[in-house]
């Protein structure tokens, strides 16, 4: 398997397996499938977008978005990340979003974020292991299907952001132990 930047050619491919993760509810609020044309208009030329390949086939994708209009957030970006039903599993998802940090990071953005249904364990554990922190829970954030859903609010910063040194971001020292 390879991940590469992925562009508009792309998009046929990223649109199937988009339709699968809104068909199995299980990732997305989404519920109207999405035309090779409509993510034709995710490359804006500033939030990058990648695709991992095996033999030759797309079988999973990540991709940034604008997080908010507001020019203080304009290095914040929202993620998401999707795999063909068929390669979950297999670590493509870890490799996209892997892969994608650094295409954030070259891209100037400062931070990641994004919001993950408490039950999708594959990706909260995908994103712990590249080193996300979940930093809350928004409760009934969203309705699918007509049932309220929560969801896990995760962070990731990037490039110099990461050495932040403020209190809310600091892990405690191993010697600070309560007596």
């Amino acid at each position: 398997m390879r991940a590469r930047l992925a562009t508009p050619a792309d998009a046929a491919e990223i649109s199937r397996i988009y339709n699968q993760g809104i068909e199995d509810r299980i990732a997305t609020f989404e519920t109207r499938r999405r035309s090779a044309e409509d993510v034709r208009c995710w490359f804006d030329g500033v939030h990058p977008a990648v695709v991992v390949e095996d033999a030759g086939r797309i079988v999973g994708f990540a991709s940034t978005s604008p997080y908010r209009p507001r020019e203080c957030y304009a290095r914040v970006a929202e993620f998401s990340m999707y795999v063909a039903r068929d390669a979950r599993g297999r670590g493509v998802g870890r490799l996209a979003l892997g892969e994608l940090c650094l295409a954030a990071e070259r891209a100037g953005l400062a931070k990641l974020v994004s919001r993950i249904f408490p039950e999708n364990h594959a990706s909260r554990a995908v994103c712990r292991a590249l080193g996300f922190r979940e930093v809350g829970v928004y409760a009934k954030h969203g309705q699918l299907d007509g049932d309220w859903k929560d969801c896990v609010i995760v962070e990731r910063l990037l490039g110099g952001s990461s050495s932040d040194t403020s209190p809310n971001l600091r892990r405690p020292s191993r010697r600070s132990k309560r007596r």
